[in-house]
């Protein structure tokens, strides 16, 4: 059996993930960048640089006179946070094998149509009905509350150039057409993508098909790493026997419509939800705002492809930004939840939120064996709870050596590039 390693290469890009993978065996490469964005709130440095940094180091891999060459590149969820640096016209120089895409941006797909449409509305609903908010400029909590809730509706509307490029739609391309696969495919044989190396394997855990796996969005309190912010565990208002005046509609009565009338028409998570909000007091609570910006940013995250990479026994976890969810659906199933236990590496979720990786995982399945779990993560002044403190404790406790964006530390089998802009670990054969 030739021998193979595996180095995993984690760009500084600020809050957002980018991450080169690189599988050698003998005198055969295999490479797949999962991701490249950040969030336009939290750039470490010109996201342009990471792009140019990510090329020219596929440029020094080809052999003279190719060019610059990824086997795979993944798309793991639309957020602007992990698809922004595709917009690039750089990527027209880069030779791509194939592409993988959540299967909610197959427009083939009718199902996945409906949901990812439903998304997308949503967004620009919710982006519109914050900028008509009044102004609460002696109001400094409701302020930060409007902040939060917009950033994340913007987030949740991604990059149009860039999907395009992905998706080799609108003239945007790499320097080839790679074929795309959309994820996870509907035959579970599918799911398990053999590379071009011998037992070099891709297993496709999720994100879930299932309707009823997707709308579970909210984890359980029990599961919390940290109580929610007020403004998202508040419950709908209510009206008491003191109420005299019934809360004015946004619309008149003739635009008004029931859910059975649009299920078709708007995604399953977003209908799931439509209880837990108050919508005829959006217009005047910011916290109305902010949990339904919550709710559709654990919509787009749930649709992650989350997947783990297997090179000879060597297992390395990526999750995207799966939330409850997304995790329920591969923890509750025991061959996914084995392929994922005791993994060498682990990509943490959602850039350490509370909610994005179970303290199950945490506490009876990633091991007690010295596991390197990657953090890519950039200051945003409006989370000051993420990373969370309680997650990486957990993983601390558990023996994981933590490598963080924001600040590496060299060790000897952890390197950092020049000015910190990659840090990268390499996991020899076992």
């Amino acid at each position: 059996m030739p021998a193979s390693s595996a180095t995993v290469r984690m760009y500084d890009v600020g809050f957002g993930d980018s991450f080169l993978i690189t599988v050698k065996q003998d005198d055969q490469d295999w490479r797949m960048l999962v991701d490249c964005g950040v969030h336009s709130q939290g750039r470490a440095r010109p996201l342009l640089d990471v792009v140019k940094a990510i090329i020219s180091d596929l440029t020094d891999a080809a052999e003279p006179g190719t060019p610059p060459t990824l086997d795979v590149v993944v798309a793991t969820h639309h957020h602007a946070d992990h698809i922004t640096g595709f917009a690039y016209d750089d990527w027209d120089k880069v030779q791509v094998g194939e592409v993988w895409v959540s299967f909610v941006e197959d427009d083939s797909d009718d199902d996945a149509k409906k949901l990812k449409n439903g998304l997308v509305r949503a967004a620009n609903s919710l982006n519109t009905l914050i900028g008509r908010a009044p102004a609460a400029l002696n109001d400094e909590a409701r302020t930060l509350a409007l902040g939060i809730a917009s950033t994340l509706a913007l987030n949740s509307l991604g990059n149009e150039d860039a999907m395009d490029r992905l998706l080799g739609h609108n003239g945007k391309h790499f320097l080839n057409v790679p074929t795309v696969r959309y994820l996870p495919d509907r035959l579970a044989e599918l799911n398990i993508i053999r590379t071009s190396l011998p037992d070099v394997t891709v297993h496709v855990l999720g994100p879930s098909r299932d309707p009823d796996q997707l709308k579970l969005m909210n984890p359980p309190a029990s599961a919390r790493w940290l109580a929610m912010q007020q403004a998202l565990d508040a419950g709908p208002a209510t009206e008491t026997a003191d109420d005299q005046t019934p809360a004015k509609p946004i619309f008149d009565e003739i635009y008004s419509v029931t859910p059975e009338e649009v299920s078709h028409d708007i995604g399953i998570e977003l209908l799931s939800s439509l209880g837990t909000l108050n919508l005829p007091a959006l217009l005047d609570d910011s916290s109305e705002l902010l949990a339904a910006a919550s709710i559709l940013e654990r919509s787009v995250n749930n649709t992650s492809i989350y997947f783990v990479l297997d090179v000879d026994g060597t297992r390395l976890v990526f999750v995207g930004d799966s939330q409850q969810g997304a995790w329920d659906h591969v923890l509750q199933d025991p061959a996914a939840r084995a392929l994922v236990s005791n993994p060498a590496f682990y990509k943490i979720g959602h850039h350490g939120s509370h909610n994005a990786t179970p303290r199950d995982y945490v506490a009876n399945a990633v091991g007690n064996h010295g596991i390197y779990a990657m953090l890519p993560y950039g200051h945003v002044e409006q989370w000051g709870d993420i990373p969370n403190g309680n997650l990486l404790s957990a993983f601390t406790t558990m023996n994981a050596h933590i490598i963080r964006a924001d600040a590496p530390v060299a060790d000897a089998r952890v390197h950092v590039g020049p000015d910190n802009l990659w840090t990268e670990i390499t996991f020899p054969a076992p």
